[in-house]
């Protein structure tokens, strides 16, 4: 565990700079627009361990996967998102001395990553070998305004010296990824363009063949003189250069405005001059006019989804770390785009899709951002349902069955771990679930009959055929699985799966009828398209439904985590030697899956789940059961855990478990964050706060809250949208509140009691049980 980064309610802070560390900070303070996003890199030159990381939404490619060995059904590739050409590059030369923070002295310096405005600031003062000292001020930003824009200014101070000052501004697109297998590089030159003060850059990556023009204009002004540049070039690369005769104690500024388009939105024909022009639009905006432009966005999106929390500077701070990465990470404004569990700040898990979007992040955006947001997330799987039942297919299903991938980029799944790809099938229950989530919040029925109900049958024929009868047992099985929790695999009859699977076949018999009632020449065009043999099939998902089976123990009162679970010799974490953390870094994989120690609680995620069905003391016999047994070794346990012991009113617990994954990155638990932030476990600090200390709920179309007070805040406050109607919700010592910011009444419950707020107006209920 890391703690370096500064206490701040708007900023995360690093002072002094640490080589150690600076992958980590890389990560820690990325920035992205939802279109494309960069790590916290240098703009100078740096040759201590770096992860240079410039990406763009939707380009990807096929990487060969290093298996030595081929199944059939086994994905051919592993996609990735590229590493893409970097346009922030800075080359600083001082009469024969580069200017490297690896082998300069470094002094005075202070990164920001101002969440507020959305920028990224550094100030430092560096001694070069030959004794000359320069300050340097930098800051940039990501457009979320305009979000194929993104601007940078960086002033040089001559400290200690009258000299020249030889500054090259350029793009690089001769880059690779950091797991490319052999140091293969994915990008070829189609073309480039130099004008007086503009460079630009198309490339095309392999076998995709995206093509992304990366633009850049560079002004450099030294005594309020704008100076002459001179073209820089060669093979993947382009530039400006110029000579600057510095006096001590004068500044240089450089501006760069940067553009970066894909011919997923353009023709390639036209990327070029369609860059130009973007360009040279900004370019009459300017930089202060795009910063500000830039800052009036940030205000809005904080508007929709802040959480302030009175009292707690380090909570205060982790929450809205999580919350502006997710809104950086994805806007919603283009359905072919979904979220990667690292966005825009490393290369692991390749970028792709996972299951965490819709088991995590659809809460967030339903509650945070306009409805069709969330409703893009689920309509870029409806879009892939071809490629689903394609993936079916090749694993030896039928008659329309779907398998959603586990790792995707275009529909195709391209995981290359085999107990992943063919075992963890519980993807598919989290895609059905986030549908049912979709429709439950916003009331959306509407989505069943246009997306929904397809994918839901799709996603019924798979469980239909993937369970198979036990005579043993006289109950329907599933067998050969991995459930979330990946430190046990290749097990029969995991409970989540098996529950998720039946939950599965119900829904989508109880969506068929709201379809079929309310929009029925729909539901016939469904039942054709789909080849859906109602009565036969129905009969067979009930029969399914009323005779799966759950492993259960009598003795310890709990659902267990697969057959067999028991057999295992229990220990508690509480008895693990603190060496011996995390495991997965410390122990073999043999020794990590013969053991209970679990990554991520299955039981307890379904319980999150289908909540309503279980009492009390269930839950709390099995999260007393799991949680001294949970490593929390993925990033999206603790959230669970967190909301699961506000429910049980374990305050204690549900606060540790929320400091765990709201700190998760800020902090380095797991000591991994140099590869990458967790961004879609950070939805889960979200719920930890919304669905866990404020209660909130929906049940029979109303929001309901059964809210707690931290005992370490004062109070905390969240925004949230719920069918057109803009709330604003305290919750005190004494009291909660809610105001109706929006035009329509609506109906609440808080402690289960009933209340109209009308537009514009506030209740407020008074709760001794708060104090």
């Amino acid at each position: 565990m890391k703690n370096y980064i500064k206490a701040d309610e708007w900023n995360i802070i690093e002072e002094d700079f640490d080589p150690h560390l600076n992958k980590i900070s890389e990560s820690l303070f990325s920035i992205g627009n939802g279109r494309m996003g960069q790590r916290a890199n240098f703009e100078e030159t740096y040759s201590g361990e770096t992860l240079q990381g410039n990406y763009v939404a939707g380009v990807y490619y096929p990487d060969k996967t290093r298996v030595g060995w081929w199944k059939n059904g086994y994905p051919e590739y592993f996609a990735k998102v590229l590493n893409a050409a970097n346009w922030i590059g800075l080359e600083i030369d001082i009469e024969g001395g580069l200017l490297d923070l690896f082998t300069c002295k470094v002094s005075n310096f202070k990164r920001v990553l101002n969440m507020k405005e959305g920028t990224l600031s550094r100030i430092f003062t560096a001694e070069l070998k030959s004794g000359k000292i320069i300050q340097v001020e930098a800051i940039r930003f990501c457009s979320i305004a305009e979000d194929e824009l993104a601007a940078l200014h960086y002033k040089i101070t001559a400290v200690n010296f009258d000299g020249n000052i030889n500054i090259t501004s350029f793009i690089d697109g001769d880059v690779r990824n950091q797991d490319a297998n052999y140091e293969e590089k994915f990008w070829t030159e189609i073309k480039k363009e130099q004008g007086e003060d503009t460079d630009y850059l198309v490339l095309r990556t392999k076998k995709t063949e995206f093509d992304v023009c990366t633009a850049s204009h560079t002004t450099i002004i030294y005594n309020d003189i704008k100076q002459n540049l001179k073209p820089v070039s060669k093979e993947k690369y382009v530039g400006k250069s110029a000579v600057i005769h510095a006096k001590q104690g004068s500044a240089v500024h450089i501006y760069k405005i940067a553009a970066n388009l894909s011919s997923q939105n353009y023709d390639k024909e036209e990327l070029l001059f369609t860059a130009k022009v973007k360009v040279e639009r900004a370019v009459v905006q300017g930089f202060d006019q795009l910063l500000k432009a830039q800052t009036e966005a940030w205000a809005m999106k904080w508007k929709e989804s802040d959480i302030i929390i009175e009292g707690d500077v380090k909570a205060q701070q982790a929450i809205r770390f999580n919350i502006f990465q997710l809104n950086q990470t994805y806007t919603g404004k283009d359905a072919r785009l979904n979220i990667g569990p690292k966005g825009f700040t490393g290369e692991k898990y390749g970028g792709s899709t996972y299951w965490d979007t819709e088991a995590y992040c659809i809460p967030f955006y339903l509650s945070t951002a306009p409805e069709i947001v969330a409703k893009n997330l689920l309509v870029y799987r409806y879009k892939q349902l071809d490629k689903a039942i394609e993936n079916a297919e090749k694993l030896g299903f039928k008659t329309g069955a779907a398998l959603y991938p586990m790792v995707t980029m275009n529909g195709e799944e391209c995981h290359n771990e085999w107990e992943i790809t063919f075992e963890e099938i519980h993807r598919n229950g989290a895609i059905a679930f986030a549908i049912y989530n979709y429709t439950r919040y916003t009331g959306d029925e509407n989505y069943l009959a246009q997306y929904g109900l397809e994918v839901l049958i799709g996603i019924a024929r798979f469980w239909k055929q993937r369970v198979n009868w036990s005579a043993d047992k006289q109950k329907y099985v599933m067998l050969g699985v991995t459930g979330p929790n990946e430190y046990e695999n290749n097990i029969n009859n995991n409970w989540y799966t098996n529950k998720l699977a039946a939950w599965c076949l119900k829904y989508t018999i109880e969506a068929a009828s709201v379809v079929k009632l309310q929009e029925p020449e729909k539901y016939n065009a469904i039942l054709e398209k789909t080849k859906l043999r109602e009565q036969s099939e129905f009969e067979d998902w009930t029969a399914i439904v009323n005779q799966m089976y759950y492993p259960y123990d009598e003795k310890e009162g709990v659902f267990l985590q697969q057959d067999g679970f028991m057999d295992k010799e229990q220990i508690l974490v509480k008895d693990l030697p603190a060496q011996d953390r995390p495991l997965n870094q410390k122990w073999s994989w043999d020794r990590i899956l013969r053991s209970c120690f679990i990554k991520q609680a299955d039981v307890l995620q379904g319980m999150y789940f289908f909540e309503d069905e279980y009492d009390l003391e269930t839950l709390r016999k099995n999260f007393v059961f799991y949680e001294s047994r949970t490593v929390h070794e993925s990033s999206l346990s603790p959230c669970v855990h967190s909301i699961l012991a506000a429910k049980l009113s374990d305050e204690e617990k549900a606060y540790e478990f929320y400091l765990r994954t709201a700190r998760l990155d800020l902090d380095d638990y797991n000591n991994d964050t140099e590869d990458g932030l967790h961004i879609t476990s950070m939805a889960g600090t979200w719920m930890s706060i919304v669905e866990g200390f404020a209660g909130m709920r929906v049940r029979n179309h109303q929001l309901s809250f059964s809210p707690f007070l931290p005992k370490a805040w004062n109070a905390f406050s969240f925004s949230i949208g719920f069918r057109g109607v803009q709330l604003k919700v305290k919750i005190t010592a004494t009291q909660v509140w809610i105001l109706n910011n929006s035009a329509g009444a609506l109906e609440i419950s808080i402690f289960n009691q009933l209340y109209n707020v009308p537009p514009g107006e506030k209740v407020i209920d008074y709760k001794k049980q708060l104090a």
